[in-house]
């Protein structure tokens, strides 16, 4: 440390005391920052350390009635972006030593009031050689009668945490004494600094166990919810937050819309809301509603009477009947025809159905959770799905993340298909970790589904009993060209099927609006008005396809193009 020539006397020789007194500032330096550095090793708690610090300064240098000045709004560092500064308004003193109790409470200072609130403002030290004569400076946190007698000095540090000045370390020097004022600058500048790194290291360890606590209460409340017992895999916050959500609501009568992709795991939400809830001990009834034929819907949900029509030889109890007392899961709902809109909405308004052919109301209570991988508010703006229907359905909307979110999971759910489908064939293929790399970077269109079909291909058709990523490239499906919103066989005006090695063995995941009207409506001009082979060609059901073109504004069903 440099060190700066002692104060001469009067005369201009140099003062002996002063000589002699030199060695002994600087040993009173080192043992300053030695008891510092002690008490940050024992404790990062800044109550300690900086009530220690401004202690040992006054007691070993003199520099008397010290004071740390932070920002009010010194917390709001936390959640500010890397990069970005504090905008400090005003700031008051939360750390001191030789103040009183009343000096501590009037030591608040706006930006750019006094001494302090100039180096809030600037970033810069400023120094008072006299207070007397500095007409900026305040005198607000100590009154000049409690000062000693003749010139006091005033030295303001700025505290910097990054790219913010947070606050200021402050104290008054006594300027007839045998001590360089350069040297007290010096390590007022070091503590100083020492302050600013210990506030951020302090904000640094509440971030990270703000996260860690997060992180925790989430995984002790999915470790709660029995994950084994609900058959849902993966720790990752999205996902953990939904089961969350579903926990919150599990106990109420309230209806549950599960949103998300197809293949994100509805049907075992659904069974993990009913397994939640009071009534996991009555039926748990599934529906798929895109596989019920639009004739058979009322007599499937809702049942029949004997005689209601030909064959019915006898009475059936339709399944809402069968999920009394208990939880009933439509899945597809956007699937459901528009009559069948209208009746389910009444049995949900007023708790009865009646049968098929019957009279009689029934009554029921069962708890339903819907599930579709449509906007349902976008088919409501389409005429497609009934307004109050889907606002009675959306009481409690709890949506499923794809995979692709969840890529931290998809390590921990290829090793659970790997055990369950290896158990399944007496097989025992596994993953090398790079392998498990390049299934975490892969998008998952198909998300769980696709995810557990992989696994079951690659344990039935792997030729090793450990694959690495060039084993499990061929079984990775191809990505289609971006480019390519027309089928190539309807590039050709002759009529043609596209060539059986381009099919693919399993239906691709196609959104709602991936074929634009003039496709669909050549589609059927080329095979003579057949829809039901024109949805072949374009890789869709028949429902699909008369879907799209109902949303797109072209032909009736009964239409002959």
């Amino acid at each position: 440390m440099a060190r700066s020539p002692a104060p001469a006397d009067p005369s201009g020789t140099p003062s002996a005391d002063a000589a002699l007194g030199a060695g002994n500032w600087h040993a009173q330096e080192m043992l300053l920052m030695r008891e510092v550095m002690k008490h940050i090793g024992k404790s990062l708690a800044p109550d300690v350390v900086l009530h220690e610090m401004l202690h040992l300064c006054s007691e070993l240098l003199g520099l008397n009635r010290g004071r740390i000045v932070l920002a009010d709004n010194l917390e709001a560092l936390m959640d500010l972006p890397p990069g970005s500064s504090l905008k400090v308004a005003s700031a008051s003193i939360r750390y001191a030593y030789g103040l009183t109790r009343d000096e501590r409470e009037r030591g608040h200072f706006r930006r750019g009031e006094g001494i302090t609130g100039r180096v809030l403002a600037t970033g810069q030290l400023i120094l008072v050689q006299d207070i007397d004569r500095e007409p900026t400076f305040l005198c607000r946190t100590v009154q000049r009668d409690d000062l000693p007698p003749g010139p006091v000095s005033f030295i303001a540090m700025p505290v910097r945490v990054g790219l913010s000045t947070v606050g200021v370390l402050a104290c008054h020097r006594i300027r007839h004494r045998f001590r360089s004022l350069a040297d007290d600058l010096t390590i007022l500048g070091i503590l100083a600094t020492l302050i600013g790194q210990l506030l951020e290291l302090r904000f640094t360890v509440e971030q990270r166990t703000r996260t860690l606590e997060a992180h925790n209460m989430a995984l002790t409340q999915a470790l709660e919810a029995s994950p084994a017992r609900y058959g849902i895999v993966g720790t990752s916050p999205v996902l953990l937050r939904s089961i969350a959500e579903l926990e919150q609501v599990a106990a109420t009568k309230a209806s549950v819309l599960l949103l998300g992709e197809s293949g994100t795991g509805k049907e075992m939400f659904a069974r993990a809301l009913h397994l939640a809830s009071p009534r996991r001990d009555h039926p748990f009834i599934k529906v798929n509603c895109a596989a019920i034929p639009e004739t058979l819907f009322e007599s499937e949900l809702f049942g029949y009477e004997k005689g209601a029509f030909t064959g019915a030889v006898g009475a059936r109890a339709g399944l809402f009947e069968q999920a009394h007392g208990g939880t009933i899961f439509l899945d597809e709902i956007g699937e459901l025809p528009l009559s069948m809109q209208t009746k389910l909405l009444r049995t949900l308004q007023e708790g009865t159905i009646v049968r098929l052919g019957g009279k009689r109301e029934v009554h029921i209570d069962a708890r339903l959770v819907a599930a579709t991988n449509r906007d349902l508010a976008h088919e409501v703006t389409l005429g497609a799905f009934r307004e109050d229907l889907f606002y009675r359905l959306n009481v409690i909307p709890i949506r499923l993340p794809a995979l692709r979110e969840r890529s931290a999971d998809v390590h921990e759910l290829a090793i659970h298909f790997l055990n369950r489908f290896n158990q399944a064939n007496q097989r025992n293929v596994n993953l090398s970790a790079r392998a498990l790399q390049r299934l975490e970077a892969h998008p998952w269109p198909g998300n769980i589904r696709e995810l557990a079909n992989l696994i079951e291909r690659m344990v039935l058709l792997g030729d090793k009993s450990v694959l690495d990523v060039g084993d499990i490239e061929r079984f990775l499906p191809r990505t289609s060209a971006p480019d390519t919103p027309r089928p190539r066989w309807l590039a050709d005006e002759r009529p043609m099927r596209a060539p059986a090695m381009e099919m693919s063995a399993v239906r691709p995941y196609l959104p709602a609006g991936s074929h634009a009207l003039a496709d669909l409506t050549e589609a059927l001009r080329q095979h003579g008005g057949n829809r039901s082979r024109a949805a072949q060609a374009l890789g869709l059901t028949l429902r699909q396809f008369n879907y799209r073109m109902l949303k797109l504004g072209g032909a009736p069903r009964d239409a002959v193009p």
